[in-house]
Order: C-alpha cells, then structure tokens, then sequence
C-alpha cells in the first residue's frame, strides 16, 4: 500500500514501536479501535530493539552520523489548517538520544578460507559500521500491512505450559557442546555469522510472576513467543563470582554455606513469605534501611550479602519495607517456570514490542515504517489533537495520539525530556563468567556498589541456545545508573572479570572478542504529567534501569484506560482454532491453554518444595536399593 492510500480516520494513532507504545497499539485494536502505528526508524521497537551483529553495526554508525547530521528542514503545513486550530511541530531527532558510543574489537582478523578481508580494529577504539538487517518485522513489511485475514489461517500447537519454555536444547546447542570451549572466533567469523546474533539494546529479565508475563498470558500474545528460564544467579564478591542459593534444593546443595547457614537462611526465607506473625516485627523497621533489618536477624555477612545483593537485589540504604517487598516478589516467582524467578525470551528481548505489534496487526491495526508524524493540528477551543500530518503532508484525523518521548520538540519537553541516564555495555566473550558443566547456562549477575566504588552493575549472560550468539560464543550485557561515561562506569569492571588486550593476563578468564559502550536515557523519573501538551496526547516513557517491567506495563495500562475507559486492557484473543465460522458448532471440551489457566498458579510453599525434593530423593534411593537386590540375587543364582 502506498503512503498517499492511508485512510484519512483513525480511532488512535501511535508514533513510535518500543515496549510501552506496542502494548498500548495492541490493546487498542483489540478492543476495536482504528489504529495506525507509525516510526520513522527502518526497524520496530525502537529503543528496545534487538540487531544481528551487522544490523548493530550499522546501527552504530547511523548514530554517529546523525551527530554530524544538519539541522531538519522545518515544512510548512499552514495550508492545512482550519480556521481555529494551531500546529505542534515535533522532533524528527531524537530529543534523548545514545550517546558516548565507544566500539572495541579484540578479535583477530584472521582471515577465513572462502571469505572476504574484514576490517577489524584491533583493542584500540574503532568506528564500527556495516551492512546489515535491524530488528526483524513482526509478519508485517516496512510498509503498511494488515494481518487480519492471515490471523484466521493459523493454527497454534497444543502447549503443556502457558509460557512455553525451551525444556530441549536447539540445534545450535548441540552444535555447540560438541564443539571446544575455547574456540577461537575471528572477527571475519563474527561479520560472517553475524545474522545468528540477536543484541539487545535493552537489557531486562522477565519475572515469572510479574505483570509482562501475566500479560503476555491473558492477552494470549505468549503464543507469538518461546521462553527460556535463566538458570543461575550470581553475585560478585571479594573478586570472585560466585553462585547464590535461592531455592530450597540450592540451599541444601550449596558449598558456600555451612549447616548453620543452610538453616537460618531457610528460616529467615519463610518467615519472609508468612506476613502475618512477622508483621510487627517489620513494621518496627519501616523506613529504616533493609540491611540493618537483615543484621537485626543475626544473619551472617555472607547471607546478608545474598539476600541484599542478589535476591532482594536491592541497595545497604534500600528501605526494609521496599526490600521485603523485592524479596517477597522473588520468593513467589520461584519455582513457576524454573529454578530461579525469570524468563527470557529466545531471540532477544526485541521480539515482546514485535509480539504485540503482530497482536495488533491481527486486529486490523496498520503499520508503516520509515514514516513519521511531522506535526498535529490542535483545536484552539478544546485544547485538544483533532488530526496529525505525517511527514507526506497527509492530514490524517484521529481522536488520540501516542507518542514516544524521543520526538517531542524540545520547546515542548521541559518536563519531558529525561534528565537522567543509564551505561550499557554488550560483549561478545568466546566463555561463561562461571564455568560449570553445562555450556547452556543463562545467568543473571550482581556487582555490588562496595565492590565497584560506585553505582550496582547488573550482568546478564547469555548462551547460544537462548538464540542470541552463535555456538562457541556468549553474549553479556551490563547494566547500571550512570555517573559518568559508559566506559567509564563499566571498562573497570570488564576488565576485573574478562580478559582483555587492555588486562593482565587472567588464568581460565573467558576473553572479549568485541565490545560496545553507550548511555541511553532512563526514563523511569520522567514526568508525562501536567504538561502543556492536549490532553489527549500521550507520552510514553522510554527503557528505564530496572530488571523488571513493572513501569512500562503500568504506564501502558493507565495510558490504555484513559483512552477507552469502559473497555478491558488486552482481553484474552481467541486462539485460531477457536475461531467459529458459519455453519460449524463449538466444541464443549476447553483448549488446554484453558485448563492451564484454571489450574493451581499459587505458588508452592517452602515446606511443600522440600517434601518434593526429599520424595525425589527417596524414590532415587529405592530405585538404586532395587537394582542391588537384582544384581545381589544374581550373583547367588
């Protein structure tokens, strides 16, 4: 469809694919509103995408570019106006854009047979570029695209989960565990498979309980998504990492803590999940910091590290209200998908906006990328949006307008515009952090403030099987609140966990094959409200620095209720099976995606874990006293 056959009318329209302004899309054209989902960029998600390893690269350079770029030519659109109505230029930059881009590449540029030359820089700063894709499509193409009539020729696999899980390894996993540990990776290696690498630009985990995955269930967009359960959580202590007890059957395998330890770490567990005959003892605490609760306990120093750092993951002057809180959360999130709290999804944490981009396409909404909106038309009287111009000089009316932060116009974004900022760095490493004996380990790990002089640095290290590397390699994000660079806040500790041309030599330290540092804006302390913006303009808050996703859902929904507040937020979607057409009947018996639902999700008590553990272990010890009695008879025969 080309640009000049958009239709004139729309119910909603959003500038902009991230996290916020996709739930948003979807649950509007879910309950049948007229949606038009616009972004400038080449790619969805925007902020939140994720890029192969060439797609980064270019990435990379278009934003270095754009610092060179010249000033946006301002259009006149006087001439589609009314008598009675003004105009509202917006942004066609960036008003918060990535900054400090700092690429590092110390992969050899030995030369593959078959291959062409790469330019590879060797540890020095390198200005990085290349051909390649962004973030993928969600069914739709750059151009505006419907899939309502594909949605109902579907067909959607039974599944025993309703988050389905990755429980067998891919192809790519096998591949990898019969390949050396350390193999080496040129960077001609890395140009050539760049296509295997899904990076994200933002680096979150998934609570197993938290309001995403509810989400992602009852809208039933789960179905356009796997998921993988992170499998270790680590913390980084006295120059060392090592792996946290969090469940029950860790703590009873744990070596790092003694039997005394084992216990009151159990005890102090669940007395955190019984609220009622420790209330009192909580409350004397309020607004007193969480580690001295956790001293009044009579924890050791090594359990008051854990919970504070590592399951709480909270700060020493955290209030104990907000860290019984965290720790509660992580508590009850156990043991629902896996050992540990979080999912992560294959692909890259770029596929949720694609997934609610599809849902939203399904449901008629229309897209179009590499198209924007140049400025709205505001009713003088009302003080309200009565239409927007896109950059085609197309007056399309539309009762609402969603919009990324990124593109209100500075005079406009005083009380917009983020004032703070997050460090980010991705690493390409040819080895795990902790090695263990599986190679298919995706751990999440914390570095305490006391340990980097500075804010709390959070890891996530991805395997190949969660679909973001390629075999014989892994991918590490770092995260942290800003003080100064992104180099500057993360290098160091880079530096004290891998080897790199910059570090001495460490024994049995994986080694960085190509980095990149970058700040982006956090939006989590931006202020949406009481701008002198229409009031039917909505602003949606870009990546902020924490793990979760519980501000971007509730932004979503609030921002999804005050534009039809008579309507549910993201009803379930019929499955295509589901979908009756003329002259057929309903099938009594519910899907199993029903009987999941209507299942026990509370989560098992500690008591309830330990007694599966130990009937696991009985059933083990039977099975083995069996087989002795067997071969025992035999040899008397």
């Amino acid at each position: 469809m080309a640009a000049e056959a958009l239709p004139s009318e729309f119910d909603v329209v959003v500038l902009g694919t991230g996290l916020v302004e996709s739930v948003v899309a979807a649950a509007c054209a879910r309950v049948g509103q007229r949606v038009l989902h616009l972004d400038q960029r080449s790619y969805y998600a925007g902020k939140w995408a994720s890029f192969t390893f060439n797609g980064l690269l270019s990435w990379i350079e278009d934003h270095k570019n754009k610092a060179d770029s010249h000033p946006e030519v301002v259009q006149d659109w006087s001439n589609l106006l009314e008598e009675g109505e003004e105009l509202i230029r917006l942004s066609s930059k960036d008003s918060a854009p990535v900054t400090n881009l700092q690429v590092f590449c110390y992969a050899s540029e030995e030369k593959e047979e078959g291959t062409g030359s790469a330019d590879a820089p060797n540890s020095a700063e390198s200005e990085s570029g290349g051909a390649g894709d962004g973030a993928t499509d969600p069914g739709s193409t750059a151009d505006m695209t419907s899939e309502a009539e594909s949605a109902q020729e579907e067909t959607t696999e039974p599944k025993e989960e309703v988050i389905q899980t990755d429980s067998q390894p891919h192809p790519s996993a096998t591949q990898s565990q019969s390949e050396p540990s350390r193999k080496k990776i040129s960077y001609t290696q890395l140009l050539k498979e760049g296509r295997r690498f899904n990076i994200d630009l933002v680096s979150k985990l998934m609570y197993s309980r938290g309001s995403l995955v509810d989400l992602l269930i009852k809208s039933n967009v789960s179905r356009y998504a796997e998921f993988k359960n992170v499998t270790r959580i680590l913390t980084y202590r006295h120059g060392k990492v090592e792996q946290v007890p969090c469940s029950r059957a860790d703590v009873f395998a744990s070596r790092q803590l003694t039997v005394v330890e084992k216990r009151m770490l159990m005890k102090f567990l669940t007395s955190c999940l019984d609220d009622e005959s420790s209330a009192q003892e909580h409350e004397a605490f309020a607004g007193r910091p969480y580690l001295e609760f956790l001293r009044s306990q009579k924890l050791t120093d090594n359990l008051q590290h854990f919970l504070l750092h590592s399951i709480a993951m909270v700060t020493e002057d955290t209030p104990t209200e907000e860290g019984l809180a965290s720790t509660r959360h992580f508590l009850r999130c156990l043991g629902r998908y896996g050992n540990t709290p979080f999912l992560f999804p294959l692909y890259g944490l770029g596929e949720i906006p694609q997934c609610f981009c599809r849902m939203c396409a399904v449901f008629g909404g229309i897209y179009c990328l590499r198209h924007s909106v140049n400025c709205l038309v505001v009713d003088k009287d009302s003080n309200k949006c009565k239409a927007v111009i896109d950059t085609q000089g197309q007056r399309i009316s539309c009762s609402h307008f969603v919009v990324e932060e990124g593109y209100i116009a500075e005079g406009w974004g005083q009380r917009i515009t983020p004032t703070r900022s997050i460090s980010r760095a991705v690493l390409i490493t040819d080895g795990s952090l902790l090695h263990s004996d599986s190679d298919q380990q995706v751990s999440i790990v914390t570095v305490p403030s006391v340990e980097t002089g500075g804010p709390a640095v959070r890891l996530v290290e991805l395997c190949p099987s969660s679909m973001t590397c390629i075999p014989g390699t892994y991918l590490v994000h770092l995260t942290c609140q800003s003080i100064g660079s992104a180099h500057q806040d993360l290098s160091p500790i880079v530096s004290s966990l891998f080897q790199t041309n910059d570090s001495a030599d460490k024994e049995d330290c994986a080694h960085v094959l190509w980095c990149v540092y970058f700040n982006m804006a956090d939006s989590s302390g931006m202020e949406v409200e009481g701008h002198d913006l229409p009031s039917n303009i909505y602003i949606c808050r870009g990546p902020d620095s924490q793990l979760g996703h519980q501000q971007v859902i509730s932004q979503a929904e609030q921002m999804f209720q005050k534009i039809v507040p008579a309507e549910e937020f993201c009803p379930p979607a019929p499955n295509p099976e589901d979908i009756l057409y003329e002259g057929e009947t309903a099938d009594a018996s519910p899907s199993p995606l029903e009987e999941e639902e209507t299942g026990d999700t509370s989560p098992s008590p500690p008591e309830e874990e330990e007694e599966r553990e130990e009937e696991r272990g009985r059933e083990q010890e039977e099975e083995r006293e069996r087989e002795g009695d067997e071969r025992k008879t035999q040899e008397e025969e």
